[in-house]
């Protein structure tokens, strides 16, 4: 097997109801555009608070790909 490199950029994803379909949303949209998608590492979880109440689930992913530039 020859060697690989992959590419890892961060996406926030976000959901009025929760940090797992937050995550989900940022992986789901990434892969309308970037092939080969490999590992998602969950990197921060946020709320937005307004009055008082949970708004919306943030997180912070990190999404890694096969790079198949030269």
């Amino acid at each position: 097997m020859g060697e690989s490199v992959y590419k890892i950029i961060e996406l926030v994803g976000t959901s009025t109801e929760s940090w797992e379909k937050a995550a989900r949303a940022a992986v789901e949209r990434a892969a309308n555009t970037l092939r080969d998608l490999r590992v998602a590492e969950v990197s921060e979880q946020d709320l937005v608070i307004k009055d008082g109440k949970v708004e919306a689930y943030r997180c912070k992913v990190k999404v890694s790909f096969k790079f198949e530039g030269s």
